[in-house]
């Protein structure tokens, strides 16, 4: 068999420029990958909303490999860093599907990655895997002992190659071809419960400047009150300033974001977020970004109030849209419960792997 040939990834400058075949041809293989691993098509995203964040470098570093065997592209892997100075973990994914998966192409790009992992100085590597909601393959536990996945052909070079399964994650739906009536009960419900002491501020990005302070604080705080059990999840500094490129990233991918947070108003904080997003073709799957209530304003129900708040401003919103996609790490069973009350139900699963590097 012919050498496997792995290259840098070309990132283009504009999606319609001839350099951008490579990148095309990353976001194309991703997707397919994710719907034969998922067994669901849900998942998919585009070439123009990722675009954005892999030119504007200034918070987090992307780097892209194309494997190629005989001129033709049969696989591609990325690594992505954050900038902090005090990150010490790479994330990265290794993408090839069949006919190319067996042929060497996936362990010779796992092998690249982790090479510039440790070039970089990074302690560590993440990866995500996908999984349907049933299967007749093995059943993997991870170190959290929550949750099971079905093996796969990835999980399994994973395993070989010395990575742990540390964390399942749940991917479940909420059908909107319905009424939401079960979202507007639990609305009103918690609200009642949180007392006046918290209220409820919406916007659709961009974040408006009085707001953009608090929402960084907010989103700074899923890397630490998040359920992660083991995995190396490095805290990166938001500011204002940051939260103006995420926002524009996100409007030049073409894509729409709907927040929902709660203020708690004695200090002026904001305590808990939703994100809700669609791409450019407002008739497709929503998904939800981050869901956060901080530690110390846990019991109030704020999680159901931003969860249930957003979801029905989401209607006026995104009205054509058919469903909503979210992953939540199955230990964290407040938001699990949050999410079975007012409809959601298991579509697929991830798992979170780790491996220390030497």
């Amino acid at each position: 068999m012919s050498e496997i040939i792995i290259t840098d990834l070309v990132v283009p400058e504009r999606l319609d420029a001839p350099e951008a075949a490579e990148f095309h041809a990353m976001v194309a293989i991703g997707n397919r990958q994710a719907e034969l691993d998922a067994g669901i098509d849900d998942l998919a995203e585009t070439a123009e909303e990722q675009l954005p964040s892999w030119r504007d470098q200034t918070d987090r570093s992307h780097r892209g490999f194309i494997a190629r065997r005989d001129g033709e592209i049969v696989g591609a892997a990325y690594l992505s860093t954050a900038n902090d100075t005090r990150a010490t973990s790479a994330e990265t994914g290794v993408i090839v599907i069949p006919p190319h998966w067996g042929s060497g192409v996936e362990q010779a790009l796992l092998d690249r990655v982790e090479r510039t992992a440790r070039e970089l100085g990074r302690a560590s590597v993440l990866t995500w895997t996908l999984h349907p909601a049933t299967s007749d393959e093995p059943m993997l536990t991870p170190t959290t002992g929550w949750g099971r996945v079905a093996a796969t052909a990835l999980s399994d070079l994973l395993s070989a190659n010395g990575y742990v399964l540390e964390q399942v994650e749940r991917n479940s739906i909420l059908p909107l071809n319905g009424p939401l009536t079960l979202a507007e009960e639990k609305l009103k419900a918690a609200t009642a419960f949180a007392g006046d002491d918290y209220r409820i501020v919406s916007w659709t990005l961009p974040t408006p400047e009085p707001l953009r302070a608090g929402y960084a604080d907010v989103i700074s705080r899923m890397a630490t009150d998040v359920p992660s059990g083991d995995l190396d999840i490095d805290e990166e500094a938001w500011d204002a300033d940051r939260v103006v490129r995420h926002d524009q990233n996100i409007a030049d991918g073409g894509q729409l974001l709907s927040v929902t947070a709660v203020e708690h108003v004695p200090t002026g904080r904001l305590v808990a977020f939703n994100e809700l997003v669609i791409g450019a073709d407002r008739a497709g799957v929503t998904h939800q970004f981050g869901t956060l209530v901080v530690k110390e304003h846990r019991g109030k129900r704020l999680g159901t109030i931003v969860k249930c708040a957003n979801l029905l401003r989401w209607r006026d919103i995104a009205p054509d849209s058919p469903k909503i996609s979210t992953f939540n790490a199955e230990e964290n069973r407040p938001m699990l419960d949050i999410n079975e009350a007012i409809g959601f139900v298991p579509a697929s699963y991830a798992g979170a792997w780790q491996k220390k590097l030497d």
